[in-house]
C-alpha cells in the first residue's frame, strides 16, 4: 500500500465532525462472554504453525464470508483489492480465552489501486460505516483483508503500519490472500504485540456440523478431531 496517501486519507476521516464517521468504532473494554463454536467448525493449519508459533486467538470464519473474500479476492487478479471483515470479538465462557469470529466481509469500494497498492479514500471509509450501521449495527470491525496478486502472502511494511495505527487491537487481524496461487492466511498478533509479517496462521471454518468445506486455499492443512479439541498441531 502507498503510505502517504493512506495517511491523508485516514486522517483527514479522522477529523470530521460526524459522529459516525470514523476509522475504526468504539469497542468495549472487554469482551462478551459466549461458547466457542469449536464442535461447529473444522481447523486449517498453515505451514508455520508449529510448538512455538500458535495462535492465542482462535479465528472462526463463516463458510458465507469465506466465499465473499474468495470471490473478491478474484475478481481482480491485476490489482489489489481489499475491505474489512465483521463479526463478533468474544470470551470463551469455559476456558477464557478470547476468540473473533468473521460473520461477514465488506470489500472497500472506491479505493485506489494498483498491482502493488491499494489506497482506502474518504468515500470508502463513509461506505463502509454506512454499510456496518444499515447492516451490521450490533458487530464490530474485527479486521481486515487485502489482496497480493503474484506477490505471496506477507504483510509489507506499509501494511504492517496501516494495521498498528488502524487496526490496534490485540485482537484485530490482517488476512492477505493471494488470487493466483489460491493462498491465503491469517495475521495475529502475540500476545506481547508482536506481528509477524512473514509468518501466517490458518483458521476454524464454521462449516455447521455440514461436513462439506468451502476452503480453496491450498497452502492451509486440515487438522485432525485431536488437534482441533486439543489445541495440538496434529496435520492429517
Amino acid at each position: 500500500m502507498v503510505l502517504p496517501r493512506v495517511v491523508r486519507t485516514f486522517n483527514y476521516v479522522k477529523k470530521m465532525s460526524t459522529s459516525h464517521l470514523h476509522v475504526l468504532p468504539s469497542e468495549p473494554l472487554a469482551p462478551p462472554t459466549a461458547t466457542m463454536p469449536l464442535s461447529a467448525a473444522r481447523r486449517w493449519f498453515s505451514h508455520d504453525e508449529e510448538p512455538g508459533f500458535s495462535s492465542h486467538l482462535p479465528v472462526f470464519v463463516t463458510q458465507s464470508a469465506y466465499q465473499r473474500l474468495d470471490a473478491h479476492a478474484v475478481s481482480d487478479l491485476e490489482r489489489e483489492v481489499g475491505g474489512v471483515l465483521v463479526g463478533d470479538w468474544s470470551l470463551d465462557a469455559a476456558t477464557r480465552q478470547q476468540f473473533i469470529v468473521v460473520e461477514a466481509a465488506l470489500p472497500a469500494r472506491f479505493t485506489r489501486q494498483g498491482s502493488v497498492y491499494l489506497t482506502f479514500t474518504q468515500d470508502s471509509l463513509v461506505d463502509i460505516h454506512a454499510e456496518m450501521d444499515e447492516h451490521f449495527p450490533d458487530k464490530q470491525i474485527v479486521g481486515w483483508y487485502h489482496t497480493h496478486p503474484g506477490m505471496g502472502v506477507f504483510l509489507s511494511p506499509y501494511d504492517t503500519w496501516l494495521h498498528r495505527h488502524f487496526f490496534p487491537e490485540p485482537w484485530q487481524v490482517a488476512l492477505v490472500i493471494e488470487p493466483h496461487s489460491t493462498t491465503g492466511g491469517f495475521f495475529i498478533r502475540q500476545m506481547d504485540g508482536v506481528l509477524d509479517a512473514e509468518r501466517y496462521f490458518g483458521f476454524y471454518e464454521l462449516d455447521g456440523n455440514s461436513g462439506q468445506s468451502v476452503v480453496r486455499w491450498n497452502n492451509l492443512q486440515p487438522g485432525s478431531e485431536a488437534a482441533d479439541k486439543d489445541g495440538g498441531y496434529l496435520h492429517e
